[in-house]
């Protein structure tokens, strides 16, 4: 396929009235003396779109109309990306955890705004990178657009949705409350769900939910970077809501078309299970971290985890009672690091008391932000926790969810330290490794991983450093990703100072000092 002086595409096919006949603005410009005849089809959205439909690898005019806004420049599979979503109404997006998806969708969504295709983006995903990644991204890329994150109370969200801005950021679960104001208010022309593998299962009230407010006419963009990872039949709920028509009617009848009854509880994939799944999820574009060869080879993801209203509650009393002592008091540095490290602990979900208890917290938003981030791995995760019982808390919840895990701290001997790495390595289980960085930040080599969680920030920069360096070693084939899951402001400045090598013991009084008389709000 030819571009012809940037207006018109030359399509060479064997069946030139299969496009003619589809598409009004083309034309047969070879009269059939050989096999394949040349078409000419009119260069802009409409028909490019049409084409689409009925060939591969078909050019988006954005890449000829558009000037890619933002602070960075996008990547070369991001443009690809943002070409292939724009051209279609329905579509997956299976880019895998760390290449910048988001933004690609950004890009897109904001051209079709521009060409009056679309009026307003509703964007669903997880409650954890609401703010991180997607209101985050949209000032990054699209800082001309406004956008709201419709969360809170249902007055909250309604307000956000009733309003005039284009795009609107809600949870997961957050829809279902507003549902109603969504088809009356909402006005959403396009739908994008991150993470998409939420949407599996079409029993869930979640599912239903969706495909009530999705229309015949709405364009939706399902993304993630795992589909059906852990089951074929996980295939269908998403196949269900974006090609409604060539999805089998019944669960049932595409259940026994990917999967064999082994025993009554058991059941195993068909042989030609993959392909059935592949010819359902489409149309889709993927590409993966080692497909992006202009990428660099760690890339560092913020997520957002809100603390829950007990842990708010608590962390405010604590906060007030360091105030108070602040005012009267020089604050020293040991003062300082071990009244800040009494609020992390409560951001993590376990406390200390001054008599050794362990004082536990609702933290099941951080938890699962972390489950999250796991099942959008491609490859192993380390997920380091600086507290030890945080470790004992996150090892019950991954356990109840079906996710493998073994610990790493200083209770662990040596030699059980080796056999558990050496598995980690070898065999497929454990999928994570939940580690007190302290006990391995230095000389291990865990490149199974290519994944490490920050389940929250340390505060010496070597530590973190040395953690990371356990899967940027030789042997590591994937490109990596780094990241930091924070639930308050303080917490994302930690972060920040480690990146950028900044001596936090130097600044620990004026971090207390931020932490204590910082507002909660991220």
């Amino acid at each position: 396929m030819d571009i012809i002086e940037d207006r018109a595409l030359l399509v060479r096919t064997k069946n030139p009235q299969r496009i003619t006949d589809a598409i009004k603005k083309s034309s047969l410009v070879v009269d059939g003396s050989t096999d394949v005849f040349k078409v000419l089809v009119k260069w802009e959205l409409t028909e490019a779109s049409q084409l689409a439909k009925l060939i591969k690898d078909v050019p988006s005019p954005i890449s000829r109309d558009y000037t890619w806004p933002g602070i960075y420049k996008p990547f070369a599979h991001q443009k690809k990306t943002s070409e292939f979503l724009s051209l279609r109404h329905r579509a997956f997006c299976f880019n895998e955890q760390g290449t910048g998806k988001t933004a690609s969708a950004i890009w897109a969504a904001d051209y079709l705004i521009k060409q009056k295709e679309v009026r307003r983006v509703l964007v669903i995903c997880p409650l954890s990178i609401m703010r991180s990644a997607w209101q985050g991204d949209l000032f990054r890329f699209a800082v001309h657009r406004t956008c709201g994150i419709a969360h809170g109370s249902r007055a909250e969200r309604e307000k956000v949705i009733s309003s005039n801005v284009e795009f609107v950021i809600i949870n997961f679960d957050g829809v279902g409350v507003v549902k109603d104001s969504i088809i009356k208010d909402g006005k959403f022309d396009l739908i994008v769900v991150d993470e998409a593998s939420a949407y599996k299962n079409v029993q869930t009230i979640r599912w239903k939910v969706l495909r009530d407010i999705v229309t015949p006419t709405t364009r939706v963009w399902m993304m993630t970077g795992t589909p059906a990872s852990q089951s074929p039949v996980d295939a269908y709920g998403l196949a269900k809501l974006v090609n409604p028509a060539s999805t089998p009617k019944f669960f049932g009848q595409f259940r026994d078309s990917v999967m064999t009854k082994v025993t009554q509880f058991k059941w195993a994939p068909r042989a030609q299970a993959e392909n059935i799944v592949h010819a359902l999820l489409q149309p889709a574009i993927r590409f993966e971290k080692k497909d992006c060869l202009d990428l660099p080879p760690v890339v560092y993801v913020d997520r957002e985890a809100p603390l829950t209203a007990q842990q708010v509650k608590y962390y405010k009393q604590l906060k007030d009672k360091f105030r108070l002592y602040a005012d009267g008091e020089e604050v020293t540095a040991i003062n300082a690091a071990a009244n800040m490290t009494k609020l992390l602990q409560i951001s993590g979900g376990a406390v200390y008391t001054d008599s050794g208890e362990v004082v536990e917290f609702d933290v099941s938003n951080r938890l699962a932000a972390v489950e999250e981030v796991i099942n959008e791995a491609t490859q192993k995760v380390l997920v380091f926790v600086p507290f030890r019982h945080t470790l004992q808390l996150l090892k019950k919840y991954l356990d109840g969810v079906g996710i493998t895990s073994e610990i790493i701290n200083g209770d662990v001997s040596l030699n059980k330290r080796s056999a558990i790495f050496d598995k980690f390595q070898t065999k497929p289980d454990p999928k994570v490794l939940l580690v007190q960085p302290q006990t391995a930040s230095h000389g291990l080599t865990l490149t199974a991983a290519n994944v490490i969680i920050w389940y929250a920030p340390v505060t010496s920069v070597e530590t973190y450093l040395q953690a990371n360096a356990r899967i940027d070693r030789p042997g590591q084939k994937h490109n990596m990703t780094v990241v930091h899951i924070s639930g308050s402001p303080v917490e994302s400045r930690l972060y920040a100072m480690l990146r950028n090598k900044i001596n936090i013991h130097n600044k620990v009084i004026d971090l207390y000092k931020e932490m204590i008389n910082k507002d909660l709000t991220m």
